[in-house]
């Protein structure tokens, strides 16, 4: 109820011992107190009651004015409820939050991309769906709606058989991205060079296990291929393959990966190309590198140096030339496959089941 202060006897400046500062002193107390009693008094006013009351209040107003179905009211509900949740949810989601199962997938899409999906799905029904945002939004976007090819559009970076999306990526990496492997690979470079050059010596020959790469004057001598070891070539090369499985990174169980020695022979260049996918990167140990050889990745040149690794994202565009003579002879690298250093360990462990290598 109300009530003033005037019903609240106040003692005589006498009584309190002291000058009338003191009677000033107990209206402000009381005064407080007053304050506070009215503060918790009061009933408590939310803006979501507030406005789940005049929603109630709309919807009476509504139903007496004309009659409702019961069922038509209780499915509208239902559709506010999962709008509301969805619109709450919007903007939050990441490549960490759990992908439903039951997503469509775009009719449009080609047989090998429904053939990934499904090896995802399948992934996920052993596993768990947690993590997997990224590559179900990576398989959802490798067409687009009008069954277009993504890959068909012009980019610098343009992976033409998968693209993990939000993945920060540039042409050359930093030695610290994979610092351990980079300083294994250095540091075998003497009996990796030793190897080769026995090899080498042998003859290039695709009975000695040789294969011949895009144009005329490429040669490699794979160690890995596709995911799948060739135990032949590592029987030749023992002490290089023990360095591959001391690797931290390497893919080796899954056919985005490979490793071998490439070979470039004078005069010759590789045009414009794109790698397979940006999950990966490659590490370039050069072994024989003449001064006339040149990388460009992304616009950016770079030249190989001997002993000494080069970090390259190859999704992205680039060319390779030899514009060196006969006399200096080959170039030459180690090149092997290394994780992305922002593909998450769930998803490799994903992607090696996804792209299975064929034996």
């Amino acid at each position: 109820m109300p009530w003033s202060l005037d019903l609240v006897p106040l003692p005589p400046c006498a009584l309190l011992g002291g000058p009338p500062l003191s009677g000033l002193l107990w209206t402000a107390l009381l005064l407080f107190l007053w304050y506070c009693y009215r503060m918790g008094s009061d009933p408590p006013s939310h803006s979501g009651m507030l406005k789940s009351g005049s929603c109630r209040s709309s919807f009476s107003r509504s139903s007496s004015r004309s009659p409702v179905d019961p069922r038509l009211s209780a499915s509208k509900a239902s559709a506010a409820i999962t709008m509301e949740t969805l619109e709450e949810e919007e903007g939050t989601e990441s490549y960490l939050t759990p992908v439903l199962s039951h997503a469509p997938f775009p009719t449009e899409a080609a047989a090998e991309s429904r053939k990934l999906y499904r090896a995802l799905q399948e992934y996920a029904k052993r596993y768990s769906w947690a993590g997997m945002g990224r590559i179900h939004k990576g398989l959802r976007t490798f067409l687009n709606i009008c069954g277009a090819r993504i890959n068909d559009r012009p980019s610098i970076q343009k992976p033409h058989l998968f693209h993990l999306p939000d993945v920060p990526s540039i042409p050359f990496f930093p030695r610290d991205a994979h610092r351990h492997d980079i300083e294994v690979l250095e540091a075998s470079y003497p009996i990796i060079l030793a190897e080769f050059q026995a090899v080498y010596q042998k003859g290039v020959d695709t009975k000695l296990g040789w294969s011949y790469h895009g144009p005329k004057g490429q040669t490699v001598f794979p160690l890995y291929n596709a995911g799948v070891c060739v135990a032949s070539n590592c029987r030749a090369c023992p002490c290089t393959y023990r360095t591959l499985l001391s690797l931290r990174t390497f893919i080796s169980s899954n056919s985005l990966g490979s490793a071998g020695f490439w070979l470039l022979g004078p005069g010759a260049t590789l045009g414009g190309a794109y790698g397979p996918t940006n999950t990966r990167l490659r590490c370039h140990l050069g072994l024989q590198t003449p001064a006339q050889c040149e990388l460009v990745v992304g616009g950016e040149p770079q030249c190989w140096s001997e002993g000494h690794c080069l970090l390259v994202d190859d999704s992205f565009l680039h060319t390779i030339s030899h514009n060196g003579g006969a006399e200096d002879g080959p170039r030459v690298i180690f090149s092997v496959d290394l994780w992305h250093p922002n593909v998450a360990a769930a998803e490799r462990q994903a992607l090696d089941y996804i792209f299975a290598p064929e034996q």
